[in-house]
């Protein structure tokens, strides 16, 4: 079940792509304030996937303000009560705001279908309404992209056992991830069955081959970027002010004040 084969790209033609292509996110944000668009980005895929790391190499160098990831955690009881897709719309962009998607509403069609968190009505349901409820998105102007990130079942392994083996990274890793790992082909099949119903012509599926991680994030931030029909926006003309005169304010004595030890100089 191994992935397409192909060469890795070479870390300096990577890190000099992807800053100008997070030179364009920039200008796309602009435009996206200055137009009063709403864009909405949907990450999807299998665990150890990329996408984190991918919507963190997208959102870098953007205003907070304007660009916002929404990686919402499990639906809390009151949560459950609602329609399903009430907790998602409470997220959606305002005129001139970019949400970033970590997981979104088709964990009903994945992990909650395949760990059996849903029943099987419940699953039907969503993949009758999902489908309405993205064309709803669109007709009011939404401009919604999804992406699904594709990953081989021999590197989805690999990257769990770095993670097992880094400190750093052990916190992204659960016994959930591991569980996606016994249930591959399982997986296969939800994510097959949301293709056929989710893959609409108002809110098409892309898919990113994502075995090698600097080309997902490239291919993925190069097909945003052409998909959406963003110009220069001229910043504003901004110029230093002129510093003014003294007034006569002494600082206070360093002593009456707690400093942070430097810990850098004993390195």
């Amino acid at each position: 079940m191994g992935g397409r084969k192909t060469a890795k790209v070479p870390r300096a033609a990577y890190e000099r792509e992807l800053l100008r292509l997070q030179t364009e996110l920039v200008k796309l944000q602009e435009w996206v304030r200055a137009e009063g668009a709403r864009l909405v980005v949907v990450f999807e895929g299998r665990d150890a996937a990329g996408k984190g790391g991918t919507i963190n190499r997208v959102a870098e160098h953007l205003n907070p303000r304007v660009a916002r990831i929404a990686a919402l955690p499990k639906p809390t009881e009151r949560e459950r009560t609602q329609w399903y897709f009430q907790r998602y719309v409470g997220h959606l962009p305002a005129a001139g705001e970019i949400v970033l998607f970590d997981r979104s509403w088709y964990n009903r069609a994945g992990v909650e279908h395949v760990m059996g968190f849903c029943t099987q009505e419940e699953y039907q349901r969503f993949m009758r309404q999902c489908p309405i409820f993205e064309r709803m998105l669109v007709e009011e102007g939404i401009l919604l992209r999804k992406y699904w990130f594709s990953v081989s079942d021999t590197e989805q392994q690999e990257r769990f056992r770095r993670r097992l083996e880094d400190p750093l990274r052990r916190w992204k890793l659960s016994a959930m991830d591991l569980e996606s790992l016994t249930r591959w082909e399982a997986y296969s099949r939800a994510k097959d069955e949301m293709m056929v119903h989710t893959d609409i012509v108002e809110a098409p599926w892309y898919v990113v081959e994502s075995d090698d991680k600097r080309r997902a994030r490239l291919n993925m931030i190069a097909h945003l970027l052409d998909s959406l029909p963003y110009h220069d926006v001229p910043p504003p003309v901004l110029e230093l002010p002129p510093r003014p005169p003294s007034t006569g304010y002494e600082r206070p004595p360093r002593d009456l004040q707690q400093y942070v030890p430097d810990h850098a100089a004993s390195l």
